[in-house]
């Protein structure tokens, strides 16, 4: 092995630069991973498909908090990479084994918080009465001003349905 090796016992500062290299990855990949419960966005499946559209007026809107279902895991990855890498630095011998292990897990878990938290976006609850007389609710991302009172559209299909100012 050559000298530069983070491999070769000793080279510590390398291997703290390839885990940190790795762990930066895998929050970029983590990052690209971008659900959207907005009204405005169609993914490329439902573009140019025919919907339903239906009219009402808006009878109630409640705020709400809406929430990936399934994280990736790049958090829990890239936190416990990070942790290990910061935690192997303390100490020596059996010591920078434990901060490690101990930094890792931290880390993993603190990785974890931030992922659940990034995959939160704030939502309505919108409660539309049709113009038929049925009720609906929806709930979408609050990145469209909706009020109680206003005349609006639902727009379904193959997918989500959409509330949106008339």
């Amino acid at each position: 092995m050559s000298p530069t090796s983070p491999f070769q016992p000793g080279a510590r500062s390398g291997r703290v630069l390839a885990l940190a290299a790795l762990a930066c990855s895998l929050a970029l990949v983590a990052g690209c991973a971008n659900q959207s419960a907005s009204s405005s966005v169609y993914t490329y499946g439902q573009a140019q498909r025919e919907q339903i559209v239906r009219t009402g007026t808006v009878e109630s809107v409640r705020p709400v908090t809406i929430q990936t279902d399934q994280t990736t895991g790049a958090g829990v990855a890239a936190g416990g990479a990070l942790g290990g890498v910061a935690g192997s630095t303390i100490g020596g011998g059996r010591g920078s084994v434990l901060a490690a292990i101990g930094g890792g897990l931290l880390g993993a878990m603190a990785g974890n918080a931030v992922e659940n938290r990034m995959g939160t976006r704030q939502g309505l609850e919108i409660t539309v009465r049709l113009d038929n007389g049925e009720t609906r609710v929806i709930a979408q991302e609050a990145d469209v001003a909706i009020s109680t009172g206003q005349r609006v559209r639902l727009i379904s299909g193959n997918g989500p349905t959409r509330v949106v100012p008339m």
